[in-house]
């Protein structure tokens, strides 16, 4: 059984506000992560500017869901319906 990373492992949000709210936006962790930690390093003006725009997952097909959920590797998405996939895809 894989051990739980401890807390000194597990990286820091350098802006948890920012994080949950591209969390709920409908984003990955790791982008909402990413972009919230690199915000409060360069200032969130600067952040804004570079990157592409991708639509929330509530915008996609069940088809375009399904196929993501497919590039990621997950499994057990073949019978949910498009609320569970969306919430599938957000917490990977």
């Amino acid at each position: 059984m894989p051990e739980k990373e401890s807390a000194e492992s597990q990286p820091q949000l350098k802006d948890p506000d920012l994080y949950e709210k591209l969390r709920d936006e409908g984003n990955s962790k790791e982008k909402s992560a990413r972009i919230s930690n690199a915000a409060a390093n360069r200032g969130r003006s600067d952040v804004g500017h570079s990157g592409g725009k991708s639509p929330s997952y509530e915008e996609w097909t069940v088809d375009e869901l399904k196929s993501r959920a497919k590039e990621l590797d997950l499994h057990g998405y073949s019978d949910l319906n498009k609320s569970d996939l969306v919430d599938l895809l957000r917490d990977h």
